[in-house]
């Protein structure tokens, strides 16, 4: 099946789809088919990361998709113990390896790890990984501006990507905005809040009913409206094709603004700058 998925053109050029299929908390043997099943609905990113242990099945995955390897886009992420320059490349050839590619379309730092204070090093790697050929793009995942500020005073690629958490709850204004700005793309993980009541929030609700749309419709259709790349997890067949329907309708400006009216600041997952095992 193709996809109707659009792209956003990353920083350096790079097409990215805006909606992808995440594979946290999924076990290894359940990944395979879950991402065999998502590349059948029409998804064509992956995101894994090397501490989800699914690298594995993931890679059989696309390996027995059929699908031209450049009309996919994967990503993974190096975990925090792996951090520092020699370290993170190493920590690469082990993710490809069991990925069975050849190449990265993305490669992310997962957390910051303030404390260790190996970011800029970690980073400096992934810069020689791009320049080799090896991985399309690079960035990182849940950097604060403050982290993003000293990288790019201190390293010569802008991150493509900073992956944070963000739902209705947690709108991440000023993360946002720094990105836009840097001309870094937000990319949305727990998009749906992590089933924590976001989609029995009664004006989600009540926007899901007047477009004959369930809940996680609206939700990842406001994330798509306001330009974030959104990567929603499920093993569920049936949501997982629900989740790639999502482009035969829009948001009005009134929905959009329900939607805003409910950000709280509020965080489901830890605090990026208290990270640091």
């Amino acid at each position: 099946m193709s996809s109707k998925v659009p792209p956003i053109i990353l920083n350096n050029g790079v097409e990215m789809p805006q909606l992808g299929f995440g594979v946290w908390q999924v076990p290894d043997d359940e990944a395979e088919t879950a991402v065999a099943q998502a590349l059948e609905a029409g998804y064509r990113s992956i995101d894994t990361a090397a501490i989800y242990g699914n690298e594995e099945g993931t890679g059989r995955a696309v390996a027995a998709s059929g699908l031209a390897r450049e009309d996919l886009f994967v990503t993974t992420k190096l975990w925090n113990s792996d951090q520092g320059y020699d370290s993170t490349l190493r920590a690469f050839d082990t993710s490809l390896a069991k990925l069975g590619l050849e190449y990265l379309d993305l490669y992310l730092i997962h957390w910051p790890t303030p404390a260790r204070d190996m970011y800029v090093d970690t980073y400096k790697a992934l810069e020689k990984l791009l320049a080799d050929g090896r991985v399309r793009a690079v960035g990182v995942s849940n950097f604060l501006p403050e982290h993003l500020e000293r990288l790019t005073a201190e390293t010569s690629v802008i991150p493509a990507v900073n992956q944070i958490e963000l739902h209705p709850h947690l709108q991440q204004h000023a993360a946002r905005e720094l990105h836009a700005e840097q001309g870094i793309a937000t990319e949305a993980w727990s998009p749906l809040g992590s089933g924590k009541g976001i989609l029995d929030i009664p004006a989600i609700v009540a926007i899901a009913q007047k477009h004959g749309r369930t809940p996680a419709q609206v939700v990842l259709r406001w994330h798509l409206q306001l330009g974030n790349v959104v990567i929603p997890k499920s093993v569920t067949p049936s949501r997982i094709k629900e989740n790639i329907d999502v482009f035969g309708f829009a948001l009005d400006t009134e929905d959009l603004a329900a939607i805003s009216a409910l950000n709280e600041d509020r965080r489901l997952g830890p605090d990026p700058a208290n990270v640091n095992s």
